[in-house]
C-alpha cells in the first residue's frame, strides 16, 4: 500500500503541470514561435532591411550581339560598400525593395495593402512587433493616391502614411532611334509621368515634352544640334526630390550630321536602286519613317543579292564613322541576310552564306524577323584592320575606297517563298 500511495502523489503533480503546459501550447499558433496579442494593431515605424547609397558616377558598359549590334547601357554606380543602417526609418519605398514594418499586436495579421492593393508577406519572417514585405511592382505610384499602408488583423486594423515613389523613366520601347532637327519620337516605359526636364546628355541641348503619361512619353528633338548621338538625361520628382536624374539607356541617333543612303522618302547622296530583282527601288507600300521606304524583292529558291549603288562620286572612308545603322521590314519568315559591298572582303556577289560552313563572317550577318521592323547598328571598324571571321565590327572598306555599292545576300532554302523587304534610314553614323 505503501508503494502505491507514492506513485499516486506522482500522478498528482504531473497532471497539473501537463494540463498548464498544454494550455500554454494552445495560445500559440503552431510554427510561428511568438504568441500574437489581441490588442489593437498599431504601426510605429517603417524600416528599410539594407539599403545602399548610390554615388553620382553614371557609368557606361557597352556589349555587341552576335550580329555586332551595339548594347550601350548607362546607371548610376552604386558603391555596394556603402550599407546604410538597419534601422533606417523611411515614409517613402521603391518598387522591388524590401521593407519591415514595426509596432504592436501585428502577430494576427489578416491582410496587408498598399494603396489598395493587396501585398504578400511570410508570416514566419515577422513577430507580433514586425511584419516583412516587399513592395510589388504593381504598387500604383503615380498621384494622387492614398499613400498609405493598412495592416488588418483578427483585433482590428491600422492605417500608416506611406508614400510609393515613381521608379525612374525608363524606356522598353521607341518609335525610332534615328532623329532630325525639330522631328518627334515616342517612348514607351514607365515613370514618365514625374518627368518635367529631358536633355541631350551629350551636349545638354534641351529636349521638349510634347505629351506624357506614365507610360507614353512624346519628345520634340532639338532644332539644330552637332550631336552625333546621345542618350537622354531625364530630370524627374521621387518623392520630396524634385531634382532626381537618370540617363536613359537607348542612343539615339541625329540623321542631320550622318551620311545618308535612304531617307526622307527617297535615296540620299546620289545613291540609287543597284536590285536584281523585281520590284524593287522607291516603294509607298511600307516606311517606317515618311511615306516610302527601299523595297526589295527576293523569289523563291533564288540566290539573290538586293541592293542599292553609287557609281559616282562614290563614298570614301572617312574615320569619323562609327556605326551602319538602318531599319528593316521582314518577309514572311525570319531570315538571315549577308550584307555585302564591293570593298568588303567577300566583295559583292553570291558567294557568301550562313549557317555550317558559312562563309559570312559575324558582322555581314543580320538576322531579320517576320513582318515588322527591326533597327539594326553595326558597328565599323578602320579599312587597315586584319580580317577575322568572328568579328562583330564591319569592315566595309576592307579591300580600298571609295566604296560604290552596298546589299544584301539571301541564299536559298527548300520550301521558302517570294520574299519582300522594306529599308528606311539606311545611314553611316559618326
Amino acid at each position: 500500500m505503501k508503494k502505491v500511495f507514492q506513485l499516486s502523489k506522482i500522478y498528482y503533480w504531473i497532471l497539473p503541470a501537463l494540463a498548464v503546459f498544454g494550455m500554454a501550447s494552445c495560445k500559440k499558433q503552431s510554427g510561428l514561435g511568438f504568441t500574437p496579442g489581441t490588442g489593437t494593431p498599431t504601426i510605429s515605424s517603417v524600416q528599410t532591411i539594407n539599403k545602399y547609397k548610390p554615388d553620382t558616377v553614371i557609368q557606361a558598359t557597352t556589349t555587341y550581339n552576335s550580329s555586332g549590334i551595339v548594347s550601350t547601357v548607362l546607371d548610376t554606380n552604386r558603391n555596394h560598400t556603402s550599407v546604410m543602417a538597419f534601422d533606417s526609418i523611411t515614409v517613402t519605398g521603391n518598387l522591388g525593395t524590401m521593407y519591415k514594418i514595426n509596432g504592436a499586436n501585428l502577430g494576427s495579421a489578416t491582410k496587408l495593402t498598399i494603396n489598395g492593393v493587396a501585398v504578400y508577406y511570410n508570416r514566419s519572417l515577422g513577430s507580433d512587433n514586425s511584419i516583412i514585405f516587399t513592395l510589388p511592382t504593381n504598387i500604383p505610384y503615380v498621384q494622387p493616391q492614398p499613400n498609405t499602408i493598412v495592416v488588418t488583423t483578427l483585433y482590428g486594423a491600422v492605417t500608416y502614411k506611406f508614400t510609393t515613389l515613381p521608379p525612374p523613366p525608363t524606356i522598353i520601347s521607341v518609335s525610332d532611334f534615328d532623329f532630325q532637327a525639330g522631328g518627334q519620337i515616342t517612348l514607351n516605359g514607365k515613370g514618365f509621368a514625374s518627368v518635367s526636364d529631358i536633355k541631350l546628355r551629350a551636349t545638354s541641348e534641351e529636349v521638349s515634352i510634347v505629351s506624357q503619361n506614365d507610360s507614353t512619353l512624346v519628345i520634340k528633338m532639338p532644332a539644330q544640334t552637332a550631336v552625333t548621338e546621345s542618350t537622354l538625361l531625364f530630370t524627374y520628382t521621387s518623392g520630396a526630390n524634385s531634382n532626381a536624374q537618370t540617363a536613359s539607356t537607348a542612343v539615339f541617333n541625329d540623321l542631320d550630321n550622318a551620311y545618308l543612303i535612304f531617307a526622307d522618302n527617297n535615296f540620299q547622296n546620289s545613291w540609287s536602286n543597284n536590285s536584281w530583282a523585281g520590284p524593287s527601288g522607291v516603294s509607298t507600300n511600307a516606311s517606317h519613317s515618311g511615306t516610302a521606304s527601299a523595297e526589295a524583292s527576293y523569289p523563291a529558291g533564288g540566290w539573290q543579292i538586293e541592293g542599292w549603288a553609287n557609281w559616282y562620286p562614290s563614298m570614301a572612308y572617312d574615320p569619323a564613322y562609327k556605326y551602319l545603322s538602318f531599319w528593316v521590314k521582314g518577309g514572311t519568315a525570319s531570315h538571315t541576310l549577308v550584307l555585302v559591298g564591293n570593298q568588303m572582303a567577300g566583295g559583292y556577289g553570291q558567294v557568301q552564306w550562313t549557317g555550317s560552313g558559312a562563309s559570312a563572317y559575324a558582322a555581314q550577318e543580320v538576322v531579320v524577323p517576320p513582318n515588322v521592323w527591326t533597327f539594326v547598328k553595326i558597328p565599323l571598324t578602320a579599312p587597315a584592320t586584319p580580317f577575322d571571321k568572328l568579328s562583330t565590327l564591319l569592315n566595309f572598306w576592307a579591300n580600298g575606297t571609295p566604296a560604290a555599292q552596298l546589299g544584301f545576300f539571301l541564299q536559298g532554302q527548300n520550301g521558302d517563298v517570294n520574299e519582300t523587304m522594306y529599308f528606311d534610314e539606311v545611314a553611316f553614323l559618326k
